[in-house]
């Protein structure tokens, strides 16, 4: 295996990976003895164990754990993983908690025009790219198309995603990798084997433990976790769909605003479809530069725009089935389905690309979930959206019993002549918000995929101090809108548009329907006839709209395809390059024979500092390390190995966030620490604030740890005490109360100055232990040792902080395969180098940064 080694821009050197080749850095003995990959290292991976691989004192550790170091008390000892070392003051709460009646009217009003924009504007073209693929021939043929639009609308919105999808949010978040992390926490399914036992402790994990009557759910839980092949086969779905997800954020905009402004034509007679065309372009460059300004800042605007919109469908519908045909109702009956296929046969089927588009916007409802999460999407669809829906459906198709030869331009044509230009307005203002709408959805679907390592790290700014969730993406924003203007300039045609539309939409419900079934298996566990409807019914029907669309994939709407399989080509080659590099890594992390043999100089010069060096192991020391020791001439006096790591929940609370180990003994003074982040928390400290936040949390972790050790050393004097407490140890706090260890307890304490040895005389008095001369003198040491320990962390912290930053980066070997070398050394490497690193967030200056480079050889 070959590595390369860089600081601050210096010559790389080849080295092998026992150290040969850095003969002009240090002698060749002192290489060999300094670093030494460990080739069988796999406990800490492989074994699961309540401490996560570290021995009973807090100590990384290979072997098995210490029996010596177990407390003697009773029952298992918690795993000071679990405990939060520090709670950030006037950290974001949840989003709408303890709102008041007025502002849960507005946020009511909000959901208008941030969730239901999409399937708002949908009378828009459904009707007239369903009469472009089946011509209208008699009034039957019109009352067929409206009643299969309602019946889908029914059937898709409402019953699928409004009663039944919608429960299956992750904790109040949605979308395809929302799903995937909620099957992510019953069941290891990620393929980065990056998982701790601590991490299904975080306290909005909210796992519901499968029965053990339910022995299906155990059996699939278990056979989901024990195949390869189905853990491949799930993520290919998960990036499937999301591609599409992201092809539907390109034919959105373009459906919605060409569909907007192509009433121009009805009441513009010299306009074509090239001026046309031109003012789409117009709009899209002015909706995408708008699109900075987020969803709280916009929502008061669009959601009086939607308001009226509704209205005007609600209206120019009633209108129209008073003055043409109220026969139009007979559509509720479904047997006209049927009568429409039988007519038309073959164009009939055709068609079903156009009707599926009156159900678009679907994922928005559930994406869009997080932020009206109280029932307002609920009532607000049932109440409002849908029979305003209809409404407008049904006054179209009353139009058009009488006026075929305007099924081309259905709504605009029968918009009644004095309300033409007021309804043209509002119809293009209520595409330009859908089609905003669905963007920001984009965003926050591409989010998600970057925490759970499925998509290349972005510049994210979040446009809302208030509300979590609300982000913003410049690059994918200003990419959206290069592909839109491709789209629309290329495929200037609506109905070839539409079909591209309603291969994107049917590609996100689909993957929506397999994973919401999966989760009725492993989590609800419901009844198995009850998932078997579900599947046949809606992944049946989906099937049917979808083999419609596909057949019609020549005719321009192709380029959305390529478009989806190149953003999942992206996503699937980032997560399979990120899943090589991390098992790479843990293969050649350093043995901690290697570090104790190399003693608590760790075989160099230990300079005052502390070196916080980045890496994304979540247990052992990295190689990248090895690369600092043989590379510099000293290293920190302290040392913590920082592992940003994403869990798979939306929010990881701020008292739940760092976890702390020791590395080795106390003379090392060697940490590790695992900041846990969810996909929708916001990383907004600065470098200063990181740094206090780190230090404050690493002396809670400190002081807690040597109380410990003070209950260890009179565990063999107390063994009275263990019938009073059978089953849990406790811990005396400062006010004299007593705690169980089985629960967190950094977060009861609020004065921790206050010394061990009070804290010790606080429990013996309770327990009527008087203090003998042994247990004074060893509480003595230990509150020494302490503040010895405290005192150096101070003047380390006050010798400065540097970032150490290891880029470990990968290269196929000689003797891969011309693919793997092809997507590895090319398409991974060109993705890596242009992503944004995780420590961007911090901006940390460059006189506080250090950086080594390592290349594996995979």
């Amino acid at each position: 295996m070959a590595e390369e080694s860089s600081l601050e821009g210096s010559e790389k050197e080849e080295i092998d990976s026992s150290g040969a080749g850095l003969g002009d850095l240090t002698s060749m003995d002192s290489i060999e003895s300094r670093w030494v990959i460990q080739e069988d290292d796999e406990s800490e991976i492989d074994v699961e164990d309540d401490n996560d691989g570290f021995d009973g004192t807090g100590l990384e550790s290979d072997e098995e754990e210490i029996p010596e170091h177990r407390l003697i008390r009773t029952g298992p000892r918690v795993d000071s993983f679990d405990v939060e070392a520090l709670e950030v003051p006037g950290a974001p709460r949840n989003d709408y908690e303890d709102l008041t009646v007025g502002r849960r009217v507005l946020l009511a009003f909000q959901t208008l025009g941030v969730v239901f924009g999409d399937v708002g504007t949908s009378p828009l073209y459904t009707f007239s790219v369903m009469f472009s693929k089946s011509p209208v021939q008699e009034k039957e043929d019109v009352i067929g198309a409206l009643s299969l639009v309602l019946y889908t609308l029914l059937l898709v919105p409402l019953i699928k995603y409004v009663l039944v999808v919608l429960w299956a949010n992750d904790d109040g978040e949605g979308g395809t990798f929302a799903l995937y992390s909620l099957i992510s926490r019953h069941a290891k399914i990620s393929l980065i084997p990056n998982q701790l036992r601590s991490d299904a402790r975080i306290s909005s994990f909210r796992l519901k433990v499968p029965c053990p009557e339910l022995e299906r759910s155990l059996k699939l839980k278990e056979k989901l976790e024990n195949s390869l092949f189905l853990k491949k086969l799930l993520l290919v779905l998960v990036l499937a769909g999301t591609s599409m997800v992201i092809a539907d954020g390109v034919v959105t905009p373009a459906m919605s605003v060409m569909s907007a402004v192509g009433g121009l034509k009805v009441g513009v007679d010299v306009v074509e479809q090239d001026q046309v065309v031109m003012i789409s372009v117009a709009f899209l460059v002015i909706l995408f530069s708008l699109q900075k300004y987020g969803t709280s800042k916009m929502g008061l605007v669009v959601g009086p725009a939607l308001l009226i919109w509704f209205c005007c469908l609600a209206g120019i519908g009633i209108y129209n089935l008073i003055k043409y045909d109220s026969s139009v109702f007979r559509a509720f009956n479904p047997v006209h389905i049927y009568y429409f296929f039988k007519r038309n046969s073959i164009n009939a089927w055709y068609a079903l690309g156009g009707c599926i588009l009156c159900a678009t916007g679907n994922f928005l409802i559930f994406c869009n979930f997080n932020l009206f999460r109280s029932g307002f999407l609920q009532l607000t669809f049932v109440c409002l959206v849908l029979p305003c829906l209809m409404l407008g459906y049904m006054g179209q198709a009353a139009y058009l019993m009488e006026n075929h030869a305007d099924a081309h331009q259905a709504f605009f044509s029968s918009v009644p002549g004095a309300a033409f230009w007021p309804v043209l307005f509002v119809a293009n203002v209520a595409a330009l918000i859908a089609s905003r709408t669905m963007t920001t959805a984009t965003f926050s679907c591409i989010k998600q995929s970057t925490a759970l390592g499925c998509f290349p790290r972005l510049k994210i700014i979040h446009t809302s101090r208030k509300f979590m969730g609300q982000i913003y993406i410049p690059v994918l924003n200003w990419f959206l809108l290069a592909v839109c203007l491709v789209v629309v300039c290329s495929i200037s045609s609506i109905d070839e548009i539409g079909n591209a539309y309603g291969m994107a939409e049917l590609g996100v419900m689909m993957t929506t329907t397999i994973l919401v079934t999966l989760i009725m298996l492993l989590i609800w566990q419901i009844n198995i006839v009850v998932v078997i409807a579900f599947l046949v019914v809606f992944l049946g029907v989906e099937l049917i709209f979808f083999s419609s669309v596909i057949a019609s994939v020549g005719d321009g709407s192709w380029i959305i395809l390529v478009f989806a399989v190149i953003m999942f080509g992206i996503m699937y080659i980032w997560n399979y390059g990120s899943k090589l590099r991390y098992e790479t890594e843990v293969e050649q992390k350093l043995s901690m024979d290697l570090m104790r043999d190399l003693g608590c100089n760790l075989g160099t010069i230990r300079a005052p500092g502390i070196g916080l060096l980045y890496n994304e192991l979540v247990k052992g020391v990295p190689a990248i390390f090895g690369h600092f020791l043989t590379t510099l001439p000293a290293i920190h006096s302290m040392v913590i190995f920082v592992c940003i790591k994403y869990v798979p929940v939306p929010v990881v609370p701020q008292n739940e966030r760092f976890l702390f180990r020791r590395v080795c003994t106390k003379s090392y003074h060697l940490f590790r620490c695992i900041a846990r982040y969810g996909y929708k928390d916001a990383r907004k400290e600065n470098h200063q604030a990181f740094e206090q936040l780190l230090i404050e949390s690493l002396e809670k972790f400190i002081r807690r740890e040597a109380q410990e050790r003070s209950l260890e050393s009179d565990g063999n004097d107390d063994s009275d005490s263990e019938d009073d407490f059978a089953g849990s140890r406790v811990v005396i706090g400062p006010n004299g109360s007593m705690y169980s260890m089985g629960v967190p307890l950094l977060s009861e304490y609020r004065d921790l100055n206050r010394p061990i040895m009070e804290m010790n005389a606080s429990s013996d008095q309770t327990n009527n232990h008087p203090f003998d001369a042994s247990s004074d003198s060893s509480v003595s040491e230990a509150e020494q040792s302490l503040e010895r320990e405290l005192s150096f962390i101070h003047k380390a912290k006050e010798s400065g902080v540097v970032y150490l930053l290891g880029h470990g980066d990968i290269r196929a070997r000689k003797d891969s395969w011309f693919i793997k070398k092809l997507v590895i050394n090319y398409f991974y490497a060109f993705l890596r180098k242009n992503c944004r690193r995780g420590i961007a967030n911090l901006s940390v200056p460059q006189s506080h940064l250090m950086q080594v480079g390592m290349t594996y050889m995979v």
